[in-house]
């Protein structure tokens, strides 16, 4: 028999929407749909970003080694925003059966359920998880890392790291021009975020053989 594919769904929903206004949980929304669009543009991938119950949300990556690269983008451009909303997310790995019609409303897999179940448990403090097939502690321990390393982050970091993890801006003096700012500032809220560090943990990840592990 042969061996299913592996995809990623990532399974997300607003922290405390409750507690927001109408106006910031769609803010909040248009933001993750947007940056959701722009990530895959950037990689050829349709996500799908697809909303569900009022505050939550779904994306669909064909590559599951962009997990991290996606949970954190979504996360960055949200808070880069400053829409005072943030956003938690489970990263499920797994076969996908379908996609959906015209959404993922109606998509199916384990990918999808095994993303959706973590999110149940992932906790008040936590931003992000990951589980699945091919995950084991070493995967976790970055997506862990990475969400720790990033709650501390400014909407100024937040944004000059979104920013950085595209190729639409290939240098610092790319990012400042946009952001009406020096290259030295961009360059300082890049240190203080340790994006250095995390650039590293981001490759590790998306070097990861996905396929290793399905079959």
């Amino acid at each position: 028999m042969a061996t299913k594919p592996l995809s990623a769904v990532l399974t997300g929903d607003l922290v405390a929407s409750r507690k927001a206004t109408r106006a910031q949980a769609e803010r909040a929304m248009a933001a993750l749909s947007e940056a959701a669009r722009d990530f895959g543009t950037a990689r050829k991938m349709n996500l799908r970003f697809t909303r569900f119950r009022g505050d939550g949300w779904q994306v669909y990556l064909s590559d599951p080694t962009y997990a991290l690269d996606a949970a954190l983008y979504l996360i960055t451009r949200l808070r880069g925003e400053a829409t005072e909303v943030e956003t938690r997310l489970s990263a499920g790995i797994g076969p996908v059966v379908t996609t959906g019609t015209s959404d993922l409303s109606d998509a199916d897999g384990d990918a999808f359920y095994i993303s959706g179940d973590h999110l149940e448990i992932i906790g008040k403090r936590r931003r992000m998880v990951v589980a699945g097939k091919g995950i084991g502690p070493f995967q976790a321990a970055v997506f862990e890392l990475v969400d720790h390393i990033s709650a501390g982050w400014s909407p100024a970091q937040a944004e000059a790291v979104a920013m950085a993890m595209t190729e639409r801006y290939a240098t610092q003096d790319d990012i400042a021009e946009v952001l009406g700012i020096t290259r030295q500032a961009v360059q300082s809220r890049l240190a203080t975020a340790g994006y250095a560090f995390l650039h590293d943990a981001l490759h590790a990840f998306r070097t990861y053989d996905f396929g290793e592990a399905a079959s």
